[in-house]
């Protein structure tokens, strides 16, 4: 009787344990106070969003933005000092990185829609994409309907494989398609004559079409298939963090910070190449610094 009550105690102190560090790990705001740091998952070949520069230190558009939210949040706290830790992550790694809590704000060029809500929270966006294609200027193609029996790649994880999927039902294409771990992999196995075509969001396209060997070789082509809102990634049930990050975004919005980075990274020469986008601001961004808000239309 002894030992079962003894069971019963260190069960019941085990769930409280489990409780607590439930509770602690949703707080986002005090973790990050109790250890003066905050960790940043980050990608590697998101170009000009979050990509990893020649000496493999994380740069791009959206981590200069969780930089800034960074600083908020350092300010917000009263901290004489905070640490930023980097996560490297993938598209099938980086909604686990802040469900888990091995991250506390995702850096990148993730889309904002309703699935993904059910799992994460997301920020005021920082971007707007369009999804289109790209292919090598001697193959021939210009929109979807050239794809018929061609070969397909797509990165795993993103919101262009089920795009692809439901063109290819409509129209019979009769696609040929394959998955690649990252952007960088997608984009080399067109060039290297593996694959036909890569469809992804119209930026990410731009950018690694302009750090390619020769990216005469290469155009974007292909109506839009959607608009992406992109946005950052942070935890669902912590509310206290999200309302501080969208608070900072707003700032910058409105303070005109927000249109000196873009130019920053989409209007002139960015690492490593000095490549520059050359990309004007779309109005859906446009309209978003005028009337900050996290909310989009799916």
């Amino acid at each position: 009787m002894k030992q079962v009550n003894w069971m019963l105690k260190a069960t019941a102190l085990c769930l409280l344990g489990m409780g607590s560090s439930l509770s602690y790990s949703a707080d986002t705001l005090t973790r990050i106070k109790e250890t003066q740091t905050i960790t940043i998952a980050h990608r590697e070949a998101s170009v000009p969003f979050s990509y990893l520069s020649e000496s493999k230190k994380p740069i791009g558009y959206a981590v200069d933005i969780c930089l800034k939210i960074a600083e908020a949040v350092k300010k917000e706290l009263k901290l004489p000092q905070l640490t930023i830790n980097y996560l490297l992550v993938n598209g099938s790694t980086r909604i686990p990185s802040i469900v888990d809590g091995k991250a506390d704000i995702e850096c990148g060029s993730t889309t904002n829609n309703a699935d993904r809500r059910k799992q994460v929270a997301f920020t005021i966006p920082h971007f707007f994409a369009t999804a289109r294609m790209v292919v090598r200027t001697d193959s021939g193609i210009k929109n979807w309907t050239d794809l018929k029996d061609k070969k397909v790649v797509t990165t795993k994880g993103t919101t262009s494989v089920k795009l692809l999927n439901d063109r290819d039902k409509v129209r019979a294409l009769g696609l040929k398609l394959t998955e690649a771990n990252d952007h960088d992999t997608s984009f080399n196995m067109v060039e290297s004559f593996q694959a036909d075509a890569f469809p992804m969001d119209d930026v990410l396209l731009y950018g690694l079409r302009a750090n390619a060997k020769d990216p005469s070789k290469f155009a974007i082509v292909g109506d839009g298939l959607s608009t992406e809102p992109y946005a950052m990634m942070v935890r669902k049930d912590d509310p206290a963090f999200k309302a501080l990050a969208d608070k900072e975004i707003a700032r910058m919005m409105n303070d005109g910070e927000f249109i000196k980075l873009y130019d920053k990274w989409f209007r002139n020469p960015i690492p490593p190449k000095g490549s520059n986008l050359n990309m004007p601001m779309g109005f859906l961004l446009r309209d978003t610094l005028r009337f900050p808000s996290d909310k989009v239309a799916d």
